[in-house]
């Protein structure tokens, strides 16, 4: 089976629509999205209606979407988060609103190889960053390989009985990570819409349970067209400059 891999598309319109377009090509199966549809960035709507638009795709929620809907407090966000999140809520129409607030919860269950989460099996709200994290996150897991997102830093931990190690660089694609030989995996795809790990392209990935391997990929896109629409609605300048490889 064949999966193409998003998290953390962050209401950013132009980057979801270039993930896309260059996904087209590589014959995936099923579409799996881990969460974080909408927040941080100008197009909540649209994005959130174009990946329910896509055929076979799995879509779990991340703590952005969460809030955005309603159903938990904005509290332990910093303050330019809220006034997004608060923007967010704003734009939503009543079916958007409705959709948004059925997402399910991650740990979801794929296949017999495959779970998601958000941010990790025991919480969707935890992050994990390093090997000690992902060993202690898949000691929860329940399948060979978990994919979660939630940083918006893309990286494959390969976990043995006793140990987990990073086994693909952070921030460096396209690579392909194979995953034969090893016990267990926690894979992050990265973010469509905010990567944080220095590289501004929208990230996503192909995971291959035949071939045993998940393909790490970045696209460029029109960043600024997506921070134009965020100046237009007035986001904070600190998410603004987040987007793109400047922040003009």
């Amino acid at each position: 089976m064949r999966y193409l891999v998003l998290s953390d598309l962050h209401a950013n319109l132009e980057a979801t629509e270039a993930v896309l377009a260059a996904a087209a090509d590589l014959r995936a199966d099923r579409t799996l999205v881990l969460g974080d549809l909408v927040g941080y960035g100008p197009d909540p709507v649209a994005v959130l209606v174009r990946v329910l638009s896509l055929p076979r795709a799995t879509v779990i929620r991340g703590n952005h979407d969460r809030v955005a809907a309603g159903l938990t407090s904005d509290d332990e966000f910093n303050p330019h988060a809220q006034t997004a999140i608060r923007w967010t809520a704003r734009q939503l129409t009543p079916d958007t609103l409705r959709v948004l607030s059925a997402l399910p919860m991650g740990p979801m269950i794929i296949d017999a190889d495959v779970q998601i989460c958000h941010g990790s099996p025991r919480n969707e709200d935890t992050y994990v960053f390093t090997a000690k994290d992902a060993e202690f996150a898949g000691q929860a897991a329940t399948r060979r390989v978990c994919l979660f997102g939630h940083t918006h830093v893309a990286g494959a931990f390969g976990r043995s009985a006793d140990a987990a190690q990073l086994v693909a660089p952070r921030g460096t694609a396209p690579l392909t990570v194979t995953l034969a030989g090893t016990a267990a995996w926690m894979i992050n795809p990265g973010s469509v819409g905010q990567p944080r790990d220095g590289d501004w392209r929208a990230a996503f990935a192909l995971l291959d349970t035949t071939a045993n391997t998940c393909d790490l990929h970045r696209v460029e896109y029109d960043a600024a067209e997506t921070r134009r629409k965020m100046r237009a609605a007035e986001l904070p300048p600190i998410l603004i400059s987040r987007i793109g490889p400047d922040s003009r």
